[in-house]
């Protein structure tokens, strides 16, 4: 039960950050490229990744990566806006747009994921 709580505070906190951060993002960018998501999900990769990595050692609790990792990290990225954006592109913008959005976001969040390992692995003492 305890788990499931701080899966909870995290993702109402999460989700009030995703939607401040991609408004502040887009009300800079007259562009129609989903410049906020796509942070979003990089930002987000990159946090998970940390938390991955904090987890290996003994220094992190479960209901900490619960909280943070599944509750937050989960409310704050957005597989579902991603690929509703990736649509909308191929359909109103171009097919090359699309694949760049969607190449740029896989190839970026993965990378950003990995070095987050990488950088929680060597916080753990």
């Amino acid at each position: 039960m305890l788990i499931a709580l701080a899966v909870a505070a995290g993702a109402a906190v999460g989700a009030p950050c995703r939607y401040l951060l991609d408004r502040a993002v887009q009300a800079r960018h007259q562009r129609r490229f989903p410049v906020g998501t796509l942070l979003i999900n990089w930002i987000g990769s990159a946090v998970l990744g940390v938390l991955v990595g904090l987890a290996t050692g003994p220094g992190l609790p479960s209901v900490v990566f619960a909280a943070a990792g599944t509750g937050w990290c989960g409310a704050f990225t957005t597989y579902s806006t991603f690929g509703f954006e990736t649509i909308q592109l191929a359909r109103n913008e171009s097919a090359r747009r699309a694949l760049t959005y969607l190449a740029i976001s896989v190839a970026g969040g993965l990378a950003l994921a990995a070095l987050g390992v990488e950088a929680g692995r060597s916080l753990v003492f």
